[in-house]
């Protein structure tokens, strides 16, 4: 079992973690699918909070879009997995995860409108 925090806007990645309004957790099962998933309101964005949400949660992966490099190296150094500058739905980063395909930098999200 893994723990999985995705700081979101709405039902995408937030474009920054230190301003995300939410947090996506998911628990992901020994077969690779989410067994639980819930979302949790922040009372105000914050980097510093969002770090002790996911330490305090025990969070094993952080899936985010832009993250100041200090936060990064926090969560990397307390052993956190950190997939930083995706651009996603949350059902694109549940799939990615559960094919074992997320990658730093994945844009997992059509543009509309272009050809």
């Amino acid at each position: 079992m893994r723990r999985v925090v995705v700081p979101v806007f709405g039902t995408e990645v937030a474009p920054r973690f230190d301003l995300a309004p939410e947090v996506w957790i998911g628990l992901q099962g020994p077969s690779g699918t989410f067994v639980e998933e819930r979302t949790v309101v922040l009372p105000q964005p914050s980097a510093e909070n969002l770090c002790q949400l996911i330490l305090s949660e025990g969070a094993h992966v952080l899936v985010c879009g832009g993250i100041e490099q200090e936060y990064y190296d926090y969560l990397v150094w307390k052993k956190v997995t950190v997939f930083d500058g995706v651009i996603a739905t949350i059902p694109s980063v549940k799939k990615a995860l559960e094919e074992g395909t997320l990658t730093s930098g994945a844009i997992l999200m059509e543009r509309h409108g272009e050809r």
